[in-house]
């Protein structure tokens, strides 16, 4: 074989190569990428191992296979996150320390029989462990979606006495009665403090789904792949 023969060969073998790997390289990202939200400057990409480890988080919730049903229910969860985290990057930010995320994994833990049930699910999805830093990344990411929330929806919301009162009266009162009839029903100031909770949470999800259906109309999710 001649040199440029020999030659010619080893660049055809390495244009092949190339060819290859651009094919696997797509195939990975149509495989894995299902969803893009935009707000025409920054994109926050969802893949199907975003999916896996949204839904290792849910106790319950089978893995390997994941269903249809719960993949969707998980898609429809981060398309929700990333609008926020697109929102909250608009706003000056303190970083996340580790204890935040330490006490964070305590809470999630809470939700499992037991911390090694937590870590066998992570491990599924990839995880080495409670402690991998991509795990950490992803709580860290979500305690400063829940910081934004608490100061974008939370902090300016106003229930008065009036409200406490109404809800005592027109919901309370009728439900303890229905529930458990015959019994002392506790006073209003007994369970103000329940019921102003109630009322926060309330208007709170309220708010944030008027939020969501606001920035629907001017956010772009696509969605790429079926899952």
């Amino acid at each position: 074989m001649s040199f440029f023969r020999s030659f010619s060969v080893t660049v055809a073998l390495f244009l092949v190569f190339l060819l290859a790997t651009a094919v696997a390289n797509a195939q990975k990202i149509v495989d894995k990428t299902v969803a893009t939200v935009s707000d025409g400057v920054r994109t926050e990409l969802i893949t199907l191992s975003d999916l896996r480890w949204q839904l290792a988080l849910q106790p319950g919730v089978t893995l390997n296979p994941a269903s249809s049903e719960d993949l969707n229910a998980a898609l429809k969860t981060l398309v929700d996150q990333r609008i926020f985290a697109l929102e909250a990057k608009r706003l000056p930010r303190e970083s996340v320390d580790s204890k935040e995320i330490v006490a964070k994994v305590k809470e999630i833990i809470t939700y499992f029989p037991t911390a090694a049930a937590l870590e066998s699910r992570l491990r599924e999805v990839g995880f080495s462990s409670i402690n991998d830093q991509n795990f950490e990344h992803i709580i860290a990411d979500r305690i400063a979606i829940e910081k934004y929330l608490a100061f974008r929806f939370r902090s300016f919301i106003v229930i008065s006495a009036a409200d406490e009162e109404k809800y005592y009266r027109e919901v309370f009162a009728p439900d303890f009665r229905r529930r458990f009839p015959g019994l002392l029903m506790p006073t209003l100031e007994e369970k103000r403090a329940d019921i102003r909770s109630i009322l926060i949470e309330q208007r709170v999800a309220a708010d944030i789904e008027t939020f969501l259906d606001d920035a629907k109309q001017r956010i772009s999710v696509v969605y790429l792949s079926k899952v």
